[in-house]
């Protein structure tokens, strides 16, 4: 439905100011964080770990067990990293002690998918590990692995020394992790604000910043003080792209956007972490035949409580471990609705932004009631806007905002997004935590679709949800909002 550019549909008008909406005690890397108290989890937190990308050629053994896809089938109580036989035991068993993880293997000869009704699909975990890739995803995996990100999965990715082509096909773990960044049918304009250096250093002991809050450093598997580079990388950090990017371990002598060894950063409602080597990971055990590194008890780092408290932060765990100062922020939680006027029946009391937005005009349907929000739609160059401050209570195991869109367009190609809309995170002073989707002229169809984010990251603050809608000169495309909702418990 084309808006009459002359004579604008007749819409309420927006008065409440912009505020804020903010992070929570898992949170973005955007700003300050702190992990949760220690807590029994009550459902498990599921850790997916790749070995369909030749994790195991050459002298790497990074498996968590034999026994795949689930290494109970080796032992169902480990009790000790020998209890599973894999370079990567000591991780898995630590996570399988804590009985608040559910652990599983792709094995080699699979397919990373995202909402299949595989069993090992990545919509049923909450975390993946990619653990010295070997071989370029397909553009399907791309696109599983960046969409599993962007609606709330936690991603793990380890690389090591540029020339580490363990299966001599071409790419080593650098280019896979580079590819997977760049080269992606869902965001490839750096979405996780880094790069990954093509480097090959020797040796050397980096240490942690100085945080008494971030939790990964100060997760409930123990204080994190530094790492080992044993033939390792690290990584290029751009904050310019992705504000929510922040280095945790630095390589001696860097610092900023330069050197970053182990870093963190979200993509949509996602999390995501790297590790520049992947000789911190290995227990020194493994198959027969394998030269492997114990690069896990090395007293030269803490790479254990920092594999463990990365995969606790990741899958948005709740405090699994035991000792170590957590940080935490506390709080009680209160099932409720946040938002005010979520479905815009009330006017424009509740929101703040573009001067008619809100309205019952005749031209797009309301999903429910008379109400909603319609943001551009005139066929015209123009920006709109819509947005809501929320404070988030601390202590609530579940955050999410939720909104039904339909979006209807007059543009007619396939492939070419000309008009956008952005549902963002934002922060006080206007800047973008971040971008939890973008959606198009491309996603045009009849009836409403729910969306749905974790806005865990941002409990204890207040922080504003934002939509932003841009149309290009030519030919219409209307988003409709309809029946939004910001549910914690």
């Amino acid at each position: 439905m084309l808006r009459p550019r002359s004579s604008p549909r007749s819409r309420q008008r927006l008065a409440t100011a912009l505020a804020v909406f903010g992070m929570v005690g898992a949170g973005t890397a955007a700003l300050a964080v702190t992990a949760p108290p220690a807590a029994a989890a009550t459902t498990p937190h599921r850790v997916l770990f790749d070995n369909s990308k030749a994790e195991t050629a050459g002298n790497a053994d990074w498996i968590i067990g034999t026994s795949q896809p689930d290494p109970l089938g080796q032992k169902a109580n480990p009790t000790a990293e020998k209890d599973w036989t894999g370079a990567l035991s000591s991780w898995g068993v630590a996570l399988q002690k804590t009985g608040d993880y559910s652990l599983k293997t792709l094995p080699s000869g699979n397919t990373i998918t995202y909402g299949t009704s595989s069993a090992l699909d990545l919509q049923n975990f909450d975390t993946f590990v990619l653990p010295e890739p070997n071989v370029l995803l397909s553009a399907s995996e791309k696109t599983a692995v960046m969409k599993f990100v962007q609606n709330g999965g936690g991603l793990f990715m380890i690389s090591d020394h540029t020339g580490s082509d363990r299966n001599n096909d071409g790419a080593d773990a650098v280019k896979v992790l580079n590819d997977l960044m760049t080269n992606n049918s869902v965001d490839s304009t750096d979405p996780f604000g880094f790069s990954i250096d093509s480097l090959n250093i020797g040796t050397d002991n980096p240490r942690a910043v100085s945080s008494t809050t971030d939790p990964v450093l100060n997760g409930s598997f123990g204080k994190v003080t530094g790492s080992i580079i044993r033939n390792g990388t690290t990584a290029t950090l751009k904050p310019a792209d992705n504000p929510a990017v922040k280095g945790l371990v630095y390589r001696t002598g860097s610092s900023g956007n330069t050197g970053a060894f182990f870093a963190t950063s979200t993509f949509g409602s996602g999390r995501v972490a790297f590790w520049g080597d992947s000789s911190p990971i290995d227990d020194g055990t493994g198959q027969s035949g394998n030269t492997l590194y114990d690069g896990w008890n090395d007293p030269a780092g803490t790479d254990a409580a920092l594999a463990l408290n990365g995969t606790e932060w990741l899958a948005g765990a709740a405090g699994s471990g035991s000792g170590g100062d957590g940080g935490g922020t506390g709080g009680t939680c209160t099932a409720a609705q946040l938002l005010a006027d979520p479905g815009f029946e009330s006017g424009s009391s509740a929101w703040s932004g573009t001067s008619g937005v809100i309205t019952n005009d005749s031209g797009e349907a309301a999903r429910t009631g008379t109400y909603k929000a319609w943001l551009n739609g005139y066929g015209s160059a123009r920006t709109d806007t819509l947005s809501q401050s929320v404070t988030i209570p601390a202590g609530c195991t579940s955050t999410k905002l939720s909104f039904y869109l339909h979006v209807d367009t007059a543009e007619t190609t396939t492939t070419t997004a000309y008009d956008t809309l952005k549902a963002q995170v934002v922060n006080g002073g206007g800047t973008v935590l971040s971008t939890l989707a973008t959606y198009s002229n491309l996603n045009a169809a009849s009836g409403y679709t729910q969306r749905t984010f974790d806005l865990g990251a941002y409990a204890g603050q207040t922080v504003t949800v934002k939509f932003t809608g841009t149309e290009g000169s030519q030919l219409q495309t209307s988003f409709v909002i309809d029946d939004t909702a910001l549910d914690v418990s």
